[in-house]
């Protein structure tokens, strides 16, 4: 896992009015905290923040102010233009282990049937500098009542398994069919031709 070098700045002004000024400035307000340390209020470049956190768990160097390494730990984003508004980081240390939630992504085709993937990510424990980027399943041929745990997921080495083994990842269902909806249409034509039935009798008397 690659690292990200950022130039963290020191603040000290709070509040929402600061905020919008460091954002004026292109800037994020971030606040690193962890291992029982104060937490420490920095800005950090918005476009280079920005960038980072596109990749899952992205370990962040902080150079600058501090010289730290952190995880994304909460990410604010304006509800509407999506800009970054606040992050909060996360203070890690080499060798650390940590649990974060890696993206699952599926791989091949299944053999007939639907998919039905229930779990898109999933908790693990790894060491803070070697996160994997996430885990792949492979469907290649999978057969109407396949089904694929949390358990039988194939983790990087030295990842371990957070979540319960028993959670549902996925599994291959059987494909809808018309006959329900063809079987509603023919009870609509009935219905429809024994009103016209009784509309003609009653005009008869």
């Amino acid at each position: 896992m690659s690292e990200v070098v950022i130039n963290a700045e020191s603040r000290s002004d709070f509040g929402k009015g600061a905020a919008r000024k460091i954002r004026r400035e292109h800037k994020v307000p971030v606040v690193l905290y962890g291992h029982g340390t104060d937490p420490r209020h920095l800005s950090l470049p918005g476009h280079e923040l920005l960038l980072a956190l596109r990749t899952p768990n992205v370990l962040i160097r902080l150079e600058g102010a501090v010289t730290e390494l952190a995880l994304p730990k909460g990410v604010q984003r304006d509800p509407i233009k999506g800009f970054l508004e606040h992050v909060d980081l996360l203070l890690v240390k080499r060798g650390e282990k940590v649990t974060v939630d890696i993206p699952v992504t599926v791989t091949g085709e299944v053999a007939d049937g639907l998919l039905d993937q229930q779990l898109v990510s999933v908790s693990v424990e790894a060491e803070a500098t070697h996160i994997p980027t996430g885990v792949e399943v492979d469907v290649e041929g999978l057969e109407i009542g396949a089904q694929i745990t949390a358990g039988d997921l194939k983790l990087p080495k030295g990842t371990t398994l957070v979540a319960d083994p028993e959670t549902l990842v996925l599994h291959v269902t059987a494909a809808p069919t018309a006959e329900p909806e063809a079987e509603a249409a023919e009870g609509e034509q009935a219905a429809e031709g024994e009103a016209a039935e009784a509309e003609a009798a009653e005009a008869a008397e």
